[in-house]
């Protein structure tokens, strides 16, 4: 009898522990995703006034300044991890051809207020990238803790599902081309 009460309450334990955990972790991962739009936002912030900063030097440029500019507000408008994943990724392509265009205007590479617009964005990308690393690590010890065995029993009965990883599509593998 003491036996079987003594296994019972290992399982107990065990199930308390396990359920525990993986609603920290699955908090963790929600963390992690919020400090990553922390970025974003900031990184938006800065998207007008940099494309605004551009708009004196390169009139006639207007469709990569409309492509950076659309690019934001379809980020803005997306309502799931993965569409956000997959307007961010437009956005940072946007980004690199804007930064591509200042190099043919010396005049606007010489400009202190892009100078230090482009500091603070590239600063900010650096900061994503940071945060978009943390997000993959959290998700991947969260996914393991779901997935494995014996906490794979617990997440199963209370509805545990797994995130996702945050990826880039294979478009942004590549080199941006930019042709004036």
């Amino acid at each position: 009898m003491i036996i079987a009460i003594v296994v019972i309450l290992v399982i107990l334990v065990f199930g308390v522990v396990t359920y525990n955990s993986l609603v920290s972790l699955r908090n963790r991962v929600k963390d992690q995703w919020a400090q990553i739009d922390v970025q974003l936002k900031r990184r938006f912030d800065l998207i007008p006034n940099l494309v605004e900063t551009v708009k004196g030097y390169a009139k006639h440029e207007s469709e990569t300044l409309e492509n950076v500019v659309k690019a934001r507000n379809t980020f803005l408008t997306a309502s799931t991890p993965e569409e956000e994943m997959k307007a961010n990724g437009e956005l940072s392509k946007a980004i690199n051809k804007l930064f591509a265009l200042a190099e043919a205007y010396p005049d606007l590479k010489a400009n202190t207020n892009f100078l230090s617009l482009q500091e603070d964005l590239k600063d900010t990308e650096n900061k994503i990238a940071t945060a978009r690393q943390f997000y993959n690590d959290t998700v991947l010890q969260y996914n393991n803790k779901v997935q494995m065995f014996p906490g794979n029993i617990v997440a199963s009965l209370f509805k545990f599902k797994t995130e996702v990883f945050y990826e880039i599509d294979k478009e942004e593998r590549e080199n941006v081309s930019v042709k004036f």
